[in-house]
């Protein structure tokens, strides 16, 4: 049996193993520069060209950098490198933004998929690459590891590849192999693989990571960007069952869900029981996790990224994250005003990609606010020169610490409505006065500032009916009031009439606004929903008034026709006694036409002691809660 030790590579090709110096003399005036991505960054390699170049200052000057994102040092980005190097990144991190914006260096916005047919159509060379590798197998293959995603397109283009070889990178399936023969330079040297380690989860993460796993079902294919937010929020999913991975980015929370069993890949359209990325970031612990394990197969990004691939996949999730979002749905997530911080990134290629596919549902995920609580991230318009990263018609489902919106086919009017409704709710009345301006709302929308104004998330809840369906209950929201409209109108002349005692059958929005905006200290209104976020309908309405002054609340709701007969009544009815018996009320109050004996043996059998007067054809209930 052969040993394959370093000794052995060396001898069988010592041309590949030469003096470093020789090496970096490969490295021409004005040449380009590959190098290996984020957390693959081949650290030693670039210390010593920089070193190189430092010492031998008349052999490299004004060579170009090229790097997907750079997670190390970047020291070639300083100002003493000046004539010798010049930075071009397809995507900004910590390491590189101050010598962007400074102009010290080049930002080139792509989407991440369309990034190697740069170098395939030659719009970019590639002189030199510089990759990090593991050590060759038995066959004479290293793995590219962990940052597969440009590598390829660039090792098969550039004039001269130099891989540092080092044994902490793992060993990836997939197209992370590159033949030894397709190397020409090695440099032996090993040291630990960079980490990445985003901010650490907080109370308002965890939030929208609940609302976020409301939207993923059981057998979806998921994929989490790159940030803080899509990562940390992958905790939230660790009660579902049969999720797949199709993903650019793979980080730490894949990895536990993977190892809990969530993560199966039984359910994927494609690429079956394999979980398929391009490039891993995180800890040394996920990086021994993917090594040598067949279930994670890591693609060139121009496969994972790929639109048509992506759409390929059933009930596709895109989960990515936004710095700032419009009232009309326009978003960025690469400039904060003119100020750039990230890149385009997979972002476009996901969001798009899962629009595309059937019951895909792309999800946009964001703080509902930035600079510690003193910027609202939901905005009139976005700042002033930030690029839009998601146009108008590109954004489907918006999530913040605050609720879900879905924009998806909805006109202005509503997008703006819906947004402010997630928006931190010190920023809703700026929000509703800045959209009036703009003629993006309408001109007398009511609201109510502060804490009577603000949604009691903690009222939702889903009732399951006799028949097994099961009915989300929440309050009625700021935007509701299309749904509202809707489901008034849909009611019959005689239900109309029952529930209101009025002949008239209008519903304007100056009338119907007084059923949305909502003070709930005073009262408290509960909509019967059917449908997901997108197809949301009402099918039934409770709501009742306190009377202060004597302690009790004068109540009423209304099923739609098409819906009665089912206990929904009935259920909005329990949920409301229990919210007016834990505020302290001792009962209700009614006004009942006596015809309407269906509202009448509702009210009956919701376990009160009543006192029934008749008033001209009109029941006046009190209904005392028993103890």
């Amino acid at each position: 049996m052969n040993d394959y030790s370093l000794e052995y590579w060396k001898s069988k090709y010592p041309e590949k193993f030469a003096d470093e110096d020789d090496i970096f003399r490969h490295i021409h005036r004005g040449g380009t520069i590959f190098v290996s991505s984020a957390c693959a960054e081949p650290q030693y390699l670039l210390k010593q060209m920089v070193a190189y170049a430092e010492a031998k200052s008349r052999t490299i000057f004004d060579a170009e950098i090229i790097h997907m994102n750079s997670l190390g040092i970047a020291p070639y980005t300083g100002v003493k490198y000046k004539r010798h190097f010049r930075h071009n990144s397809f995507f900004i991190s910590n390491a590189t933004r101050a010598a962007v914006n400074e102009g010290r260096a080049d930002y080139t916005p792509i989407s991440w998929s369309q990034a190697p047919d740069l170098f395939n159509r030659g719009l970019m060379k590639v002189d030199v690459a510089l990759i990090q590798t593991s050590p060759p197998d038995e066959h004479g293959f290293l793995s590219l590891g962990i940052s597969v995603d440009i590598g390829p397109a660039a090792l098969e283009n550039a004039s001269c590849v130099i891989a540092q070889m080092n044994a902490h990178m793992p060993r990836v399936h997939g197209n992370a192999f590159v033949s030894i023969d397709k190397i020409d330079y090695i440099i032996p040297h090993d040291e630990p693989l960079l980490e990445y380690a985003p901010a650490s989860d907080t109370e308002v993460v965890q939030r929208i990571g609940k609302y976020i796993a409301r939207l993923v079902e059981d057998g979806d294919t998921i994929q989490a960007g790159y940030g803080k937010i899509p990562n940390a929020i992958l905790p939230q999913l660790s009660e579902k069952k049969h999720l797949g991975v199709h993903t650019e980015f793979f980080g730490d929370g894949l990895v536990d869900l993977i190892r809990k069993g969530v993560v199966d890949n039984t359910r994927k359209t494609i690429n079956r029981n394999k979980t398929i990325a391009s490039f891993c970031m995180g800890h040394r612990d996920t990086y021994e996790f993917i090594n040598n394990n067949p279930s994670i197969a890591f693609r060139p990004i121009d496969y994972t990224n790929n639109l048509l691939i992506i759409a390929q996949h059933d009930n596709m999730v895109a989960i990515n994250s936004a710095l700032e979002i419009d009232l009309t749905g326009q978003s960025t997530a690469t400039s904060i005003g003119r100020t750039f911080y990230s890149g385009v990134g997979g972002h476009n290629d996901f969001m798009r990609g899962a629009a595309l596919s059937r019951n895909g549902k792309p999800i946009l995920a964001l703080q509902s606010t930035a600079a510690g609580g003193t910027v609202s991230r939901i905005t009139p318009s976005l700042s002033y020169g930030a690029g839009a990263s998601l146009t108008r018609s590109d954004v489907y489902y918006v999530v913040t610490e605050y609720g879900i919106a879905y924009l998806h086919g909805k006109n202005i009017r509503e997008r703006a409505m819906e947004l402010i409704s997630i928006a931190h709710p010190k920023f809703r009345a700026w929000l509703i006065e800045e959209a009036k301006k703009a003629n993006l709302i309408y001109s007398d929308q009511a609201y109510i500032p502060g804490e009577k104004g603000k949604y009691p998330e903690e009222l939702e809840t889903y009732r399951t009916l006799p028949s097994g369906t099961r009915v989300f209950f929440r309050p009625i929201k700021i935007s509701d009031e299309q749904r509202l409209q809707d489901f008034l109108y849909s009611l019959s002349d005689n239900s109309l009439y029952r529930r209101f005692i009025s002949k008239r059958k209008d519903l304007p929005h100056e009338r119907i606004q007084e059923f949305v905006v909502i003070d709930y200290t005073k009262e408290t209104a509960i909509a019967a929903i059917i449908g997901d976020e997108k197809t949301q309908k009402i099918v039934g309405m409770g709501r009742y008034f306190i009377d202060e002054s004597r302690h009790v609340a004068e109540v009423a709701f209304v099923v739609r026709d098409d819906h009665v007969n089912r206990g929904i009544g009935t259920e909005l009815l329990s949920y409301l006694t229990y919210l007016a018996k834990r505020q302290g009320l001792l009962g209700f109050t009614a006004d009942v036409l006596a015809e309407n004996h269906p509202m009448l043996h509702v009210f009956e059998k919701g376990g009160f002691d009543i006192v029934k007067r008749n008033d001209a054809g009109v029941y006046n209930l009190t209904m005392t809660f028993k103890k």
